[in-house]
């Protein structure tokens, strides 16, 4: 699993709506790009969601993380971000729509 910097592309399960993301550590780097941690996909804005339509809410934001932060390692006591990060965002139908890692960012570092 590869671990995701600020250049990851995370999108929600409409496939066109980007998660805007950015990194909230400056200790670890990749290829002088922040290491994403515990949190930084959590609560960001989704742009450019096509799920459009009367009674249809698009996907605006991400809500917590329910599986791919890595248990063993961690920067400042905050757990690393895998390629395998997925939660829900709040787009309808509630509690069905989810966001995920297109892209890590990185293609040097992984854990295994």
């Amino acid at each position: 699993m590869k671990i995701l910097t600020e250049d990851a592309l995370l999108v929600c399960g409409h496939k066109a709506g980007k998660v805007n993301i950015f990194g909230s550590q400056n200790l670890v780097t990749i290829n002088n790009r922040q290491i994403l941690v515990d949190n930084d996909p959590e609560s960001k804005s989704i742009s450019g969601c096509p799920n459009i339509g009367m009674g249809i809410k698009p996907c605006t934001n991400t809500l917590p993380v329910m599986q791919g932060y890595c248990s063993y390692i961690k920067i400042n006591g905050r757990r690393l971000c895998l390629d395998i990060v997925e939660g829900l965002t709040d787009g309808t139908p509630p509690g069905t729509v989810k966001y995920s890692v297109q892209t890590p960012g990185q293609s040097f570092v992984e854990v295994r």
